[in-house]
């Protein structure tokens, strides 16, 4: 019975360390996701979440030895529930837990899940119960072929970017200096720029200074204008003058 103590209380030491050296880890974790997360990269997370997985295999390893003495045999009962403040209690539990009240109990001491937990994990044994062979199988081949694919197109794609990656000697050129520059001169002073007197076009505006007084003093004409009554003028010239030989002069 002695030696059982004994193997007992080595047994929780060992447990206790575990627990610690856990809590650290999981402590440091928090503090570095924080205070750095601007600056912490993936490698280094997956670093801390590697220590803490370390620590929770080095416990399941504690507990499922053969020397370790079965815990759940052993029964823990509160010895006070009371809802006055247990300086005790904050200093074990530092500063988590500052009353043992009847609220508290049922959750640091329970032993079995919550009701909705434990009425859906029974709905999920039953259901993997009532499954067939085959059928698991079927399921499991299935999942397979759709993990194997998503690996294939994460592979690919990694390989297309390692390629791309070890291709690229530097950053591409989106721009060309030679090219601002002519194009600066051509806005700001008119450089490489040719120019043509088209005349203006239809319903374009003719300032006045450059308009031309209509014929009969009417109102004054474009320059595209005149140039059609000009090139209309010698033909109605020649009307008047035939219409002219005409009449007679001695008509009144």
């Amino acid at each position: 019975m002695q030696r059982d103590e004994k193997l007992f209380e080595m047994t929780l030491d060992t447990v206790l360390q575990r627990l610690n050296d856990l809590k650290l880890a999981v402590l440091s974790m928090i503090q570095k996701l924080e205070m750095e997360y601007e600056t912490i990269n993936w490698p280094t997370f997956l670093d801390n979440f590697a220590i803490i997985s370390s620590h929770l295999t080095g416990l399941t390893k504690i507990l499922a030895k053969e020397q370790c003495p079965p815990l759940r045999n052993r029964t823990v009962l509160p010895l006070l529930v009371s809802m006055d403040r247990d300086d005790t209690l904050i200093n074990i539990t530092e500063g988590r837990v500052p009353v043992f009240s009847h609220d508290i109990v049922p959750d640091y001491l329970r032993t079995r899940p919550d009701p909705i937990t434990e009425q859906k994990m029974q709905q999920n044994e039953q259901k993997a119960a009532n499954l067939t062979n085959d059928a698991a199988m079927k399921q499991v081949t299935q999942y397979n072929k759709v993990v194997s694919h998503v690996l294939d197109m994460v592979s690919k794609a990694r390989e297309e970017w390692e390629i791309e990656s070890s291709s690229r000697t530097g950053i591409q050129q989106t721009s060309s200096m030679a090219d601002t520059q002519l194009l600066v001169a051509a806005v700001g002073m008119g450089k490489g720029l040719k120019l043509t007197n088209y005349g203006p076009g239809p319903g374009m505006m003719v300032p006045p200074s450059i308009r031309a007084p209509s014929p009969m003093g009417g109102p004054a004409m474009s320059p595209g204008n005149v140039q059609q009554q000009l090139g209309k003028a010698p033909s109605a010239v020649k009307t008047n003058i035939k219409a002219g030989n005409q009449v007679h002069p001695f008509s009144r």
